[in-house]
């Protein structure tokens, strides 16, 4: 894959939720990911593509990546692209997608992709 990629998780942290807990819920998912805590937000930035291992091989494991396909290329524009992935699963170590935020109770995590090829990406990511 010759396309440069940029890779933003973010996670919104409600009054009711331990940090700590959504912590583990991203760190399930995304075990190397450097992550930054704010108030009311877990965010971290990669460029490298491995860190959408784990989320991947479980998306092909379970045959859905026709779903991740369709997702991402729905909301795609100009050079990227987003998904959700259900914050409670996560917490399980599972890998969910959801098609809504609202699919996810207390808020999902949103993973962008940011790429100078984000249709290449996309078709590399789900091979």
């Amino acid at each position: 894959m010759n396309s440069k990629i940029g890779i933003q998780v973010f996670c919104e942290v409600n009054p009711s939720e331990d940090p700590e807990k959504i912590k583990t819920s991203i760190f399930n998912l995304f075990p190397d990911l450097k992550i930054k805590v704010q108030e009311n937000q877990i965010s971290g930035n990669s460029n490298n593509i491995e860190i959408l291992s784990k989320v991947l091989k479980s998306i092909k494991n379970r045959q859905i990546t026709n779903v991740l396909s369709r997702i991402m290329k729905s909301n795609m524009t100009n050079d990227s692209t987003w998904f959700y992935l259900n914050k409670q699963a996560a917490f399980v170590d599972v890998v969910a997608l959801c098609n809504e935020a609202d699919e996810s109770a207390l808020g999902p995590i949103k993973i962008i992709l940011n790429s100078n090829n984000i249709e290449e990406t996309i078709e590399n990511l789900i091979v």
